[in-house]
């Protein structure tokens, strides 16, 4: 079995890890964040653990390049490899630092967020840089170009989305609000949508087998996840809108 029958057989275990975890988060919301419970074991802070559990989907792929090398050192396959590096920089280096008032990670969740990010950054970033080949005119095709729209558009609301949750509580202020403003007005969870958002785009502008998988991935849980943060408004807040939807805009 050569490398890239295994890097076949991790995406396909990967799309079927994601349905079955999106499954079970429906049945049981995971414990961490605002489900935070007792029973899950040792527990690590927030912050320390988005900084260390990120980190692999970016070093991961500095590591690929450095020591494995690759055969597609083409304009395109760079700029996509750029596309999934420049989130994950984000991700690692900025979220962490900025974020307030986040609530013990459970040891069990960060080790396996952990394993996904190293997996996911290898498989990526391998596929990029050795197995599939773009030319130039990759750069003029439409799922390129719409792809990469997708992407930053999806990395816009992102970001910007967090912002808005940051600004909800004032210093020393714990408990939750309702957001307002932006993606808000429209969904439950607009920062997820976002991030869903960025991956399909990656999706489409590599068209490949491995970001699909990826971006499957990331539409399960943070999907059901969403499911889970809207039910929480409705329930906890009365004055919450009513005709917001979870997760994506107009549909559900």
């Amino acid at each position: 079995m050569n490398e890239l029958d295994v890097l076949e057989i991790t995406w396909k275990v990967l799309i079927f890890h994601s349905f079955f975890t999106g499954f079970t988060q429906l049945l049981m919301t995971a414990p961490y964040g605002r489900y935070a419970r007792a029973g899950y074991g040792i527990t690590l802070n927030a912050r320390f653990t988005w900084l260390v559990q990120e980190c692999p989907s970016f070093l991961v792929p500095l590591f690929v390049t450095a020591y494995l090398g690759g055969n597609q050192w083409k304009a395109p396959n760079l700029v996509l490899l750029s596309m999934f590096l420049l989130h994950y920089f984000h991700r690692s280096f900025h979220y962490p630092f900025v974020i307030k008032g986040s609530k013990p990670v459970p040891l069990m969740i960060f080790v396996v967020s952990l394993i996904f990010c190293a997996i996911n950054g290898y498989m990526q970033s391998r596929y990029l840089l050795h197995y599939y080949s773009y030319t130039d005119q990759w750069f003029y095709d439409p799922r390129f170009i719409i792809g990469v729209v997708m992407f930053l558009f999806g990395m816009a609301i992102n970001i910007h989305s967090d912002a808005i949750l940051r600004g909800l509580r004032k210093p020393n202020e714990t408990g939750y609000k309702i957001p307002k403003g932006g993606l808000f007005e429209f969904v439950s969870c607009a920062n997820y949508f976002g991030e869903a958002l960025e991956w399909w785009g990656y999706c489409v502008a590599c068209w490949s087998p491995p970001a699909m998988a990826f971006a499957v991935s990331t539409t399960c849980v943070l999907g059901t996840r969403a499911l889970s943060h809207h039910k929480y408004y409705l329930q906890k807040m009365e004055d919450y809108p009513k005709d917001r939807k979870a997760f994506i805009p107009f549909i559900c």
